[in-house]
């Protein structure tokens, strides 16, 4: 939901860091899989409930996940495609999606692991976004058949269908969850149920546009 709104705020910071890096041989493959690894690392710390530890590295992770785009898009190509004007790539694109999503359900995982009290909620959130994943990425599939294309977020790899529940609002939730840890079965509740009704408003979407 503000994703579109930060994106002109977020853009020029990474921009500029992108500029420093052409060149520099650290392509935006090598910067998608740091952050994942850095994200496994907050995984860890907030399986052994070291939160302010899961918190800076969540956040770290989630500046290289906006890093590697950025870079792609600004580093000398290396396509075997003639014409291409950047390291974008479809591969890229995917890394980049796969990554996401295993991070984003990880974390929640770990905090079950080193929470188990909390475990049926943490399943209920994990059911959700599987729930906001699988929508928005059928909708991108047959977005992409049909020639249609988004990038009020940007410039992607993928049509990038809004909701209510998207990126940026998903990392608040993992911070409010790091700093708020016996909170998790209300934000869970919260977010879970955001999560429901962005799936659902996808799901209404696709049958107004492909039905």
């Amino acid at each position: 939901m503000f994703d579109a709104r930060l994106r002109p705020l977020i853009d020029k910071p990474l921009n500029a860091v992108a500029r420093r890096l052409s060149g520099s041989g650290i392509t935006p493959n090598i910067i998608t899989g740091f952050g994942f690894v850095i994200g496994v690392l907050a995984a860890v710390a907030l399986a052994f409930r070291l939160d302010h530890i899961a918190l800076g590295l969540i956040l770290l992770s989630r500046i290289m996940d906006g890093l590697d785009g950025a870079v792609a898009r600004h580093a000398a190509p290396r396509s075997r495609h003639p014409g291409a004007k950047s390291q974008e790539s479809d591969l890229g694109g995917y890394y980049d999606i796969v990554a996401d999503f295993l991070f984003y359900s990880g974390i929640i995982l770990a905090f079950a692991v080193g929470r188990p009290d909390h475990a049926l909620m943490a399943a209920f959130l994990i059911f959700c976004f599987v729930g906001t994943g699988s929508s928005f990425l059928a909708y991108a599939i047959i977005a992409a058949k049909t020639g249609q294309n988004h990038e009020k977020q940007g410039k992607k790899s993928f049509y990038y269908l809004t909701g209510i529940t998207e990126g940026s609002e998903t990392i608040f939730v993992l911070v409010l969850i790091c700093l708020y840890p016996e909170w998790f079965p209300q934000i869970a509740a919260v977010f879970g149920t955001l999560c429901l009704i962005t799936t659902a408003g996808r799901v209404m979407q696709a049958r107004r546009d492909f039905g």
